[in-house]
């Protein structure tokens, strides 16, 4: 019989997250606000450069360059950061908006992209895994679209991409559950859903915009430090839509 966990509600202070996809926006926003809220953070990206400028925007946080399509360079990554210490969360970034001009205009190259940041999930997820369920207050999250919810011929491609990242973070939820059972659940996989997302970079180019149904990156990023305010048996399998 799984032994029954009680929530303390200590919040994500002191906890070591993961965040894959660092160096975008989104990625740039959670790191600081997790930081801010006392969590240690491993930004994760390719780009050794943008790295480094995102390591002199938030300090404190550790970099880690990596080809996560490599599923070989995640084990090893995962197993190496494991070994110094737990791991608690893992946010997965990576990945954007790719459209086309109806069916016909959904491209290989477009497809390709899209399967990257499905591949990516998987890999860090897997990697991750161990060290998820191992911990007090492990959490897992994305950043879905409600294009998954009326999907339309020019964003087919995408539609289908995160339609498939959905259906693989319920399946942790489930291994999860599986693993720890429901009176001993302490980790929790969520997806949240936007419309899109801004920040502003993207209000600075475009003034004229309105943006209007848009989240901003930041609160995003308030909801992920949120994650570990709430038990994980209220969050696991949870598709959230955030304003």
């Amino acid at each position: 019989m799984s032994e029954m966990h009680e929530f303390t509600g200590l919040g994500v202070g002191g906890r070591r997250v993961v965040v894959a996809g660092a160096t975008s926006a989104s990625g740039t926003a959670t790191c600081a606000a997790l930081a801010d809220a006392g969590a240690t953070v491993v930004a994760l990206g390719s780009n050794a450069g943008r790295l480094d400028e995102l390591a002199l925007h938030v300090p404190g946080i550790a970099t880690e360059v990596c080809d996560l399509s490599d599923s070989s360079a995640v084990d090893t990554l995962a197993l190496r950061l494991s070994a110094s210490g737990a791991v608690d969360g893992l946010v997965h970034l990576v990945g954007g908006w790719v459209g086309g001009r109806g069916i016909p205009g959904q491209t290989d190259d477009a497809w390709s992209s899209i399967e990257r940041s499905f591949r990516t999930l998987r890999n860090t997820s897997r990697a991750f895994y161990p060290a998820l369920v191992a911990s007090e207050a492990g959490r897992v999250a994305i950043v879905s679209s409600t294009a998954v919810d009326s999907p339309t011929a020019s964003a087919a491609d995408y539609a289908a991409g995160k339609a498939a990242s959905e259906s693989w973070m319920r399946s942790l939820a489930h291994g999860f559950r599986s693993d720890q059972g429901e009176s001993g659940l302490r980790a929790a996989a969520v997806v949240f859903v936007v419309k899109a997302l801004v920040d502003d970079r993207m209000r600075a180019a475009a003034p004229e915009k309105t943006f209007p149904g848009y989240t901003e990156v930041g609160t995003l990023a308030a909801a992920v430090v949120g994650l570990w305010d709430a038990p994980a048996g209220e969050l696991d399998g949870a598709r959230i839509r955030l304003p």
